[in-house]
């Protein structure tokens, strides 16, 4: 049972991330801050673009899909655990 609970508490943390990476993002862009692209912290279909996988936003099939980005602020990329400014293979 400990076992459930821990794992609803890591996808509940997840999609807590991915819920509040696009207003992040769309509240930056009209801020005028720079934004980065940061590869591998997206959910399912909440993705910006990706770098060859499929052809743009909101068509991540994969959580954490390394070839997948969401833009962040500068700099909170590598605050982010599996957060990578460079695109990996998706697999």
């Amino acid at each position: 049972m400990e076992r459930r609970n821990f794992a609803a508490k890591i996808l509940a943390a997840a999609a807590g991330i991915a819920a509040v990476a696009t207003p992040i993002a769309a509240n930056a862009q009209t801020s005028g801050a720079k934004l980065e692209k940061c590869y591998g912290i997206n959910a399912i279909g909440r993705n910006d673009c990706a770098a060859g996988t499929h052809s743009c936003a909101g068509q991540a099939t994969m959580a954490r899909d390394p070839a997948s980005f969401v833009l962040l602020p500068t700099g909170d990329c590598s605050k982010i655990a599996g957060g990578s400014l460079t695109p990996g293979k998706a697999s």
